[in-house]
């Protein structure tokens, strides 16, 4: 299994004058999950190079044993350092795709072309494009069979309106999540805010907030995992 994760390169909260990122845990826990199930797992971004990590991802409060055995483990932290260029990304090298969030790529990905090559390439080979939280944001330019928009009348979750106004940023970002899915015509569900939920629509994973990252990893890696069952 060769997985691509796509992480932000936006640090700058809009005009909050705070920095945000990546939320680390979201990539910490799918992380783990690929690796622990032998996968080959490649980190790109948009500028390339040390994406911005959200600094309340690095709070002592927001760590958990995925966090801790990342900042521990000196390949992790070496390819996080150095992540490729989305823009040299070939999608046909890859079996899946998934974006961890945080609020950075409500800025960047959610307008990047080559993520938007990236998700429709492996959509339309039938390979797991996955998403968390924020992360759904890099689908909202991604059309599908048709030119319509790939979300269009599939089960879809991200991170919630009211999560968003419980943190205080509704005002801040560019789009809130769960409207976005919606206006697009995607079939938006939610948990109770801050509780794991993950969607699987065909070969479309989307998790609603850190909570569910692990469990859409999980979900990806049941998909990739089923052919060869079969076999």
């Amino acid at each position: 299994m060769n997985i691509l994760m796509v992480l932000t390169s936006h640090g700058q909260l809009g005009n909050t004058g705070k920095t945000t990122g990546l939320w680390l845990e979201e990539l910490a826990a799918p992380y783990y999950v690929f690796k622990d199930a032998k996968a080959e797992v490649t980190l790109a971004s948009p500028a390339g190079g040390k994406p911005p990590v959200d600094p309340n991802s690095e709070a002592p409060g927001s760590q958990t044993d995925a966090t801790r055995r990342f900042l521990a483990d000196g390949e992790a932290m070496q390819a996080l350092a150095r992540t490729h260029k989305l823009a040299d990304i070939d999608p046909e090298s890859f079996d899946a795709v998934f974006y961890p969030g945080g609020h950075g790529p409500l800025w960047d990905l959610a307008g990047d072309d080559a993520s938007r090559h990236v998700i429709e390439a492996l959509y339309a080979q039938g390979k797991p494009v996955a998403a968390v939280c924020h992360g759904v944001a890099a689908l909202r330019e991604a059309r599908g069979p048709f030119g319509l928009s790939l979300v269009r009348g599939k089960a879809v979750t991200g991170f919630a309106d009211s999560e968003e106004r419980a943190a205080g940023l509704a005002d801040a970002v560019p789009f809130l999540v769960e409207d976005m899915l919606k206006e697009a015509g995607g079939l938006y569900s939610k948990a109770a805010d801050w509780k794991a939920h993950v969607v699987t629509s065909g070969n479309l994973i989307t998790g609603q907030n850190p909570a569910s990252s692990a469990g859409a990893a999980k979900a990806v890696v049941q998909q990739l995992r089923r052919p060869a069952q079969a076999a």
